[in-house]
């Protein structure tokens, strides 16, 4: 059933006020209703099969709803009367944050700075070797993945293996949320401690 059907006008403009005053209820109604719609137009839009190991739906999602409540709770604030309304504005969000998403996946690509761990950990998630030989591709791997603790190299070597974040998570028995995390943090602190 679509969102704008569920809602009278009425209904939507006191749900936004209350999400707006900071009512943790109105918002989390907010996100139910229109989560389905919003995920469903992250994952038209998350067509590149690199960016989709690294991100899903549900960051997008997440991503895009905070924004959101952020800027719905500011001074400034969001004047929406219809629920069509909001839904237009999520989905455009959405599409904004996949391209945003793919600019900076690109971009960490052409960074030199940080191109070789970031080309090995890759290797971690994806197939494709890369610009470097492979010999070199297997040395720094090797040296990223001794770094990893026992958990991070679990989750890296399930999304290896094209699991999303949700499958990796029913696997080890946790949130989808914590994987990416984890994953995100055992690279981070590779980075660094290899620069």
């Amino acid at each position: 059933m679509k969102v704008h059907s569920m809602l009278s006008d009425a209904e939507f403009t006191s749900l936004m006020d209350k999400a707006r005053s900071g009512d943790s209820e109105a918002a989390q109604k907010l996100v139910q209703l229109y989560e389905p719609e919003i995920r469903r137009a992250a994952r038209m839009r998350l067509t590149d099969s690199k960016l989709r190991r690294i991100v899903d739906s549900i960051d997008i999602c997440q991503s895009v709803f905070g924004k959101f409540f952020e800027t719905a709770q500011s001074p400034k604030g969001i004047d929406l009367k219809k629920p069509e309304q909001l839904l237009g504005l999520l989905v455009t969000m959405t599409r904004n944050r996949v391209v945003d998403e793919h600019r900076h996946q690109t971009a960490q690509k052409r960074n030199a700075g940080d191109g070789v761990v970031e080309a090995a950990a890759n290797l971690l998630v994806s197939d494709d070797p890369g610009p470097k030989t492979e010999i070199e591709m297997k040395d720094m791997l090797a040296k990223v993945r001794s770094r990893f603790t026992a958990e991070e190299l679990e989750i890296a070597d399930l999304r290896g293996e094209g699991l999303t974040w949700d499958e990796v998570a029913k696997r080890l028995q946790v949130s989808a949320d914590s994987c990416r995390k984890r994953l995100e943090r055992g690279i981070e602190r590779v980075r660094e401690e290899m620069r």
